[in-house]
């Protein structure tokens, strides 16, 4: 799912291309984009574009008369520039704003529809979209640590959990807490005063730098390689492969459709995790060092 850097560079160059223009046409391809009845689709046609802003992870399109439209793209929605007249992918396109300069469509690749847009008016009607998290960039030491604490999560849920924080999904949770050298796991009112201010710096540094970097990768053309897995990430998705600083083999936590990345000895001083499933299947026989590990799976070849 497309986090805060990626949100952040997508609401720009959207920005760019449609503030000051007049809505053409919205073309809705899917008949599972579209949640909301009132205000109608058509009642956006000939406003003019406002502002594009990030609400969460989610991006708002605010046109005269006060109406928004509110796109999430969930994991698998990525917004495109098309110009005037090129033709729309025939499966996987969801909708299609027609601007005079040229198209934003959104695609969503595979077989669920998960990506959303809400047509709303009104800002009181926004607000309902807004799970609530602060801005991460916007805090200071002592407003992050207050919120970080206020109640006894894990960091992985802390950070990811948009009704604390927003806009820091799974991928890039990951980098943040291998930057700080914190457990995934650790609880957070657990943590010293230390370890709350490596979390903060890191956050601060890890957002920075990715939105920075996504930004210099595309220029002025419009932001398309959006994806939560990139070569030169410290953890996420490089299950098994050796961390960057001290070449042990990255692990990895399972749950759901989802897992948590991270280096047992940067991390959690050489200690292995406990996977949910695993660790359930295993139980006592659960191995819990990387010497242990290795020998399980000699045992199992």
């Amino acid at each position: 799912m497309p986090e805060f850097p990626d949100v952040e560079v997508y609401v720009e160059h959207v920005a760019q291309r449609v503030v000051g223009e007049a809505l053409v046409r919205m073309q809705l391809t899917s008949p599972f984009i579209l949640r909301t009845v009132e205000p109608p689709a058509s009642a956006f046609e000939g406003q003019v574009v406002r502002e594009v802003r990030r609400l969460g992870k989610r991006i708002v399109l605010g046109f005269d008369d006060e109406l928004f439209a509110v796109i999430h793209l969930m994991i698998a929605g990525r917004l495109h520039w098309l110009p005037v007249g090129a033709k729309l992918h025939k499966t996987r396109t969801q909708f299609a704003f027609h601007f005079e300069p040229g198209v934003l469509q959104l695609t969503e690749a595979g077989k669920k529809r998960r990506a959303s847009l809400h047509l709303v008016r009104g800002e009181a009607a926004l607000e309902d979209h807004d799970p609530g998290g602060l801005e991460p960039l916007a805090l200071d030491r002592a407003g992050f640590g207050e919120r970080l604490t206020a109640r006894n999560h894990t960091l992985k849920r802390a950070l990811t959990d948009p009704r604390i924080f927003s806009g820091i999904g799974n991928a890039y949770s990951d980098e943040i807490l291998f930057v700080a050298r914190l457990s995934p796991l650790r609880q957070t009112q657990k943590l010293d005063a230390a370890e709350i201010d490596r979390l903060f710096e890191a956050t601060q540094a890890e957002l920075i730098r990715w939105r920075d970097k996504l930004r210099e990768e595309s220029g002025d053309q419009f932001i398309e390689k959006v994806t939560a897995f990139r070569p030169d990430m410290y953890t996420h998705g490089r299950y098994e492969q050796p961390c960057r600083v001290c070449a042990t083999a990255i692990q990895r936590i399972k749950y759901a459709d989802k897992e948590t990345n991270y280096c047992p000895k940067c991390q959690n001083q050489g200690k292995l995790l406990a996977d949910r499933g695993l660790s359930r299947l295993l139980k006592k026989d659960w191995p819990k060092t990387l010497d242990e590990l290795e020998a399980y799976k000699r045992e199992r070849r």
